[in-house]
């Protein structure tokens, strides 16, 4: 696809711009439902699980939702205020299980280095080439195979997630990011204190868990698409492009209606990297009226089902393919080695 870098970068100015009224109405309609269904499903429980699960399922959009605030926030993109932005970053951040400043340093990292196959492991999805496969040792195929099992990915990763990666600060965190960390996980405790004093500590660990639980799995699973389709863009850094690394390396994830309001729109991934001051109200307009992110190809919610099958790139045709798939990869390669040779 022929990028024309000057037509795109002209009409992101116009949806770079804030609005504190929606950015404002967007808290109100997302937090106070939040917090109603939350006490729904505490009432629920208390005649059954299977009755509150359904008003937890909905609680967990919200939260998602919750989460799109948070993410907002940190890129300065959701109020004009940088105080507003961080003020309210802090909140979600408390109400997601996610340290407001630690996050972002590594969000921050993720959008510089996305799709850059030499600067890989900043806030991404673990991701080998055919080759790296092929060549690694027995034991990192191993742990490579068991990091990218759907089981491990989606339903053991929300936990390490929320008690290790959140709460445990990393070595080379900056003074604001360790001091991120140590107050999130205050601010939960005292929720959490809170609310135990008031229902119990076995309601609140059933409801919060799951509601918190649901989310992430969802979470994981956007986050996962948003870069693993078939004919994502991964580039060495001789040959990367910003431009080419947001368009073709972040999917345009095409949701129904409902699940685009649950999701503040992150299906238009291609959009939010290539400015991620766009809020998330304005990521539909911006990509429905320039040409050039419009002609990118979506990924329905049907076909992303595929990525599932997706672990390792190849660098030769620049596709995502499966295990069985770099195995057949391989015996042709060493075939076509042989009839060299001889």
């Amino acid at each position: 696809m022929e990028i024309k870098v000057e037509n795109i970068t002209k009409g992101l100015s116009t949806f770079q711009r804030s609005s504190n009224l929606r950015s404002a109405w967007q808290i109100a309609n997302t937090l106070i439902p939040y917090a109603l269904l939350w006490v729904l499903a505490y009432y629920a429980l208390n005649i059954s699980y299977w009755l509150a699960l359904p008003v937890i399922i909905l609680a967990s959009g919200f939260m998602i939702r919750t989460f799109i605030i948070f993410h907002d926030c940190g890129h300065q993109s959701f109020f004009h205020s940088r105080r507003a932005n961080d003020f309210w970053g802090v909140i979600t951040g408390v109400l997601t299980f996610t340290p407001y400043y630690y996050w972002h340093a590594n969000h921050a990292r993720h959008h510089a280095t996305s799709a850059n196959l030499d600067k890989r492991g900043e806030g991404d999805v673990w991701m080998m080439t055919v080759e790296e496969y092929i060549t690694a040792p027995r034991n990192e195929k191993l742990k490579y195979r068991f990091y990218r099992h759907p089981v491990i990915m989606f339903l053991l990763g929300p936990l390490f997630i929320t008690l290790v990666t959140h709460r445990v600060i990393r070595r080379k965190a900056s003074k604001k990011e360790k001091v991120s960390v140590y107050g999130t996980n205050l601010g939960i405790l005292l929720v959490a204190a809170t609310l135990c004093f008031m229902m119990g500590w076995k309601a609140y660990l059933i409801v919060q868990f799951s509601i918190l639980y649901l989310a992430l799995i969802m979470g994981i699973w956007l986050f996962y698409v948003q870069h693993q389709f078939e004919d994502v863009y991964w580039s060495r850094q001789r040959n990367w492009n910003f431009f080419t690394a947001s368009l073709e390396g972040g999917s345009f994830y095409k949701l129904p209606a409902v699940l685009r309001w649950f999701t503040g729109s992150i299906g238009y991934h291609h959009v939010h990297h290539v400015n991620p001051r766009i809020p998330n109200y304005n990521l539909a307009k911006c990509h429905d009226q320039i040409p050039e992110l419009r002609s990118i190809k979506p990924v329905d919610l049907f076909s992303s089902l595929k990525a599932l099958g997706f672990r390792l790139l190849d660098e030769e045709t620049g596709k995502m393919v499966g295990f069985r798939e770099a195995k057949l990869i391989q015996m042709r390669r060493s075939a076509r080695v042989s009839q060299t040779v001889n």
